[in-house]
């Protein structure tokens, strides 16, 4: 049976708020450092563009940027700021109809909630990514140290655990490497470079509050990011860099 979705009530907070000043003043920032390396010339279409934070990051690297959200109010709060720079798709992925092909999709803490990801996969890859095209895909990582901590305190169940407060976001899965990669080969996409994005060991609201203080160096953030370089299965968010098929 078909679950109605409301996505105008799944971005807004509940118990657990939907974004943290966390992820828009320090992860936004290293996943567009993460991303700028791979850019290719061209246009760039991102999927579920919420409110245009990440998106305003983005505008200095295109002049053509296309956005496709299923929330009509994040939309309105986008166009606010954003006015004309970009062109909008109030639309569920599923059923967005696109003029044209992509250099580069950015598609960032969203495959999470989607119903059938793999299908939304698979038609970047059949109909949306440009033969040289690029797909920037980011997605919570269940394997992050805070989660790993939150399961030895008993506060979740298990790593990859969707909580109550998530599913009222939307969240239907919490990925790991692996099933990221599962998922994208089953799609048809080339997975051409896999990387994690921030160490984390803590939740989010504990940086939110470290960060109200002088505790926290911008140099820590720096080393936090550069760590997880090194360890990919131990960041924040999970980052995978997918080509299309050639077949």
């Amino acid at each position: 049976m078909k679950v109605t979705r409301y996505y105008n009530k799944e971005y807004k907070d509940n118990d657990r708020k939907y974004f943290y000043g966390f992820d828009i003043d320090v992860i936004h920032p290293y996943i567009l450092r993460s991303f700028s390396l791979f850019f290719v010339n061209g246009n760039v279409l991102e999927l579920g563009s919420f409110k245009g934070d990440f998106t305003t990051r983005i505008l200095p690297y295109f002049n053509d940027i296309t956005c496709v959200e299923a929330s009509n109010e994040a939309i309105d709060i986008a166009k606010s700021h954003l006015g004309n720079k970009v062109k909008y798709y109030n639309s569920m992925f599923e059923d967005v109809e696109l003029p044209n092909k992509y250099d580069n999709i950015i598609l960032t803490h969203v495959l999470e909630h989607l119903d059938d990801p793999v299908a939304v996969l698979k038609r970047i890859n059949d109909e949306w990514l440009s033969e040289n095209g690029r797909l920037f895909l980011v997605c919570p990582n269940a394997n992050a140290p805070s989660r790993q901590i939150a399961v030895k305190m008993g506060l979740i169940s298990h790593n990859s655990s969707v909580t109550p407060a998530e599913k009222e976001h939307g969240h239907n899965i919490t990925y790991t490497l692996d099933t990221l990669e599962r998922d994208a080969k089953a799609a048809g996409l080339n997975v051409v470079s896999r990387s994690g994005i921030f160490f984390k060991a803590l939740a989010n609201f504990q940086w939110d509050q470290l960060l109200k203080t002088d505790i926290i160096s911008q140099a820590y953030l720096d080393g936090c990011y550069e760590l997880g370089q090194q360890y990919p299965d131990l960041c924040s968010s999970i980052f995978l860099l997918c080509e299309k098929s050639k077949v």
